[in-house]
């Protein structure tokens, strides 16, 4: 085999029932939190670093230090981040957009992937689920099928 050959790997996805993700609300809250913060200060340390390199002027000793200090609090912050995004992904868990405070938690339903959608600002975060087929901006109420008989052939 040529080192230009490509092979596709598959990957197992941890699939979720109703009852667990439910749950685990508090415990994915705090971690959807700690992604959200620490992805908020990556980016508020980044702007201020490239602020400080972009000053017009020829650098004194005082602002060289400041922008490399400034540099690895950014990538410090950032390895932060990801550390947290890390601890939810190998649940299986996606953040897709960490600002939003939104995740998908996976499972099956009607023997197709499907999301949990969870929300960190709303009052019931698990309101909403979409099949993996659908727009992102899909939202299909869990009451729909929380009573379903298919529940039952979930798998974890």
């Amino acid at each position: 085999m040529n080192g230009n050959s490509y092979k596709k790997r598959s990957k197992a996805i941890l699939l979720w029932t109703l009852p667990q993700a439910r749950a685990a609300t508090s415990y994915l809250a705090a971690g959807l939190g700690s992604i959200r913060e620490t992805w908020l200060e990556a980016a508020r340390k980044e702007i201020y670093a490239q602020r400080l390199a972009a000053k017009p002027g020829r650098s004194d000793r005082k602002r060289i230090i400041d922008e490399h200090q400034a540099f690895a609090e950014a990538r410090s912050a950032q390895e932060r981040y990801l550390e947290a995004r890390e601890e939810l992904e190998g649940l299986g868990i996606a953040s897709l957009n960490p600002n939003q405070g939104m995740a998908w938690i996976p499972f099956s339903y009607d023997n197709q992937l499907a999301w949990f959608v969870f929300d960190l600002f709303d009052s019931d975060p698990i309101r909403f689920w979409r099949y993996q087929t659908d727009p992102l901006e899909t939202r299909r109420e869990v009451s729909e099928i929380a009573a379903d008989t298919r529940m039952a052939s979930w798998t974890v």
